[in-house]
């Protein structure tokens, strides 16, 4: 199988003032432009308030005199409401994006995508599975609970069924994710046929995603998750720049090219499982914004990770502001917006390819 082939120019391990000052100056543009869309995201709604109003009732809870009043009701809508809702939606976006890098450079394959691997596809059947069976064990965690083992359970079995010789084959991994993939969907679609009318209606809501259930206490659980993730996928910057020369290479420059795989594909499953579990289903996030800044700024990965993780968090507060005001009083999957903003960016990736030269 030929593998798509990244079209930059290969990295360059050596330049290190130059890696950082690029990722000092994406910083200076990306970390204003989350923290100005998530004051935005939290001030839009039903009960709309002026980002002076926002920043006032954040610095009020820190002791800081506010740049404006405020009412107590607005106070308690975005500590109770809205500011739990836009850190998941900013860590989601976050494990997403920098999930989807470190997998595009594991396989050296641009199109490569979380739910390649069949992670988002593990999580899927789970929660089906305990939704239409009424397996109830963990109360309002089981069904997160269930996206996450999921998810892990999918990369696991896709590991071991890649395992051979003792060495992980990274082209049979994608071919076994794409076929995991779609065994899972198949199986999602056959519990989805033996639902109830209301189990249809909860996992047609799931499989859409959605950040509805922000609540304080997942965003606790799964801010730790994520952390991990993108710390340690962000350590292994270095090692995939090598990887990127081929496997070989990578060898010759002192890597373990096959403990480096395994790194990767568990912290991938890590924070896509615990992001699917707590957001339901949003694709493209992956594949799209680890592109963007690979166009604007080269494939260095220890520019490409970091940047990807606040890109990805800033695309999906967004979203989930479009997809919270665009419909008002209802609102629509964030899942809808992300495909919808996805599709056709992926479908100018496979138009570009064709384009390149066959290697």
């Amino acid at each position: 199988m030929r593998t798509l082939g990244l079209d930059q120019p290969e990295p360059s391990i050596t330049h290190v003032p130059s890696a950082r000052s690029r990722r000092v100056q994406g910083m200076l543009v990306l970390v204003p432009l989350l923290v100005g869309c998530m004051i935005v995201s939290m001030g839009a709604g039903a009960m709309s308030m002026s980002p002076a109003q926002v920043v006032s009732i954040l610095f009020a809870k820190v002791g800081l005199p506010p740049l404006a009043t405020f009412t107590d009701q607005q106070a308690a809508v975005i500590h109770a409401v809205r500011l739990p809702r836009v850190l998941m939606g900013a860590l989601v976006g976050a494990a997403l994006a920098i999930a989807g890098a470190a997998l595009q450079g594991l396989f050296r394959n641009p199109l490569a995508d979380p739910g390649l691997l069949g992670v988002s596809g593990g999580a899927s059947l789970a929660v089906a599975a305990v939704t239409v069976l009424k397996v109830n064990l963990l109360g309002l965690h089981t069904q997160p609970v269930a996206a996450f083992g999921g998810s892990l359970g999918a990369i696991l079995l896709i590991s071991s069924l890649a395992r051979g010789n003792g060495r992980t084959q990274v082209a049979t991994m994608l071919l076994c994710g794409v076929a995991i993939n779609a065994l899972c969907l198949a199986g999602t679609g056959l519990f989805t046929y033996l639902s109830t009318d209301d189990q249809l209606r909860t996992l047609t809501f799931w499989q859409l995603g959605s950040l509805s259930g922000a609540t304080w206490e997942s965003v606790s659980t799964l801010a730790p998750l994520v952390l991990v993730c993108a710390v340690g996928v962000t350590l292994l910057s270095n090692p995939l720049n090598a990887l990127m020369l081929g496997e070989s290479n990578a060898s010759h420059l002192g890597i373990s090219v096959e403990r480096l795989k395994w790194q990767l594909v568990t912290l991938v499953a890590l924070g896509v499982g615990a992001a699917v579990a707590f957001s339901g289903m949003i694709g493209f996030a992956g594949l799209v914004v680890p592109h963007l800044i690979r166009i604007c700024l080269g494939p260095n990965h220890r520019v490409l990770l970091p940047l990807s993780a606040l890109l990805g968090a800033t695309l999906l507060v967004l979203s989930d502001l479009v997809a919270r005001t665009v419909v008002i009083p209802s609102e629509l999957p964030i899942g809808i917006v992300t495909a919808l903003t996805g599709a056709p960016f992926f479908l100018y990736l496979i138009l570009r390819q064709r384009r390149l030269p066959v290697s």
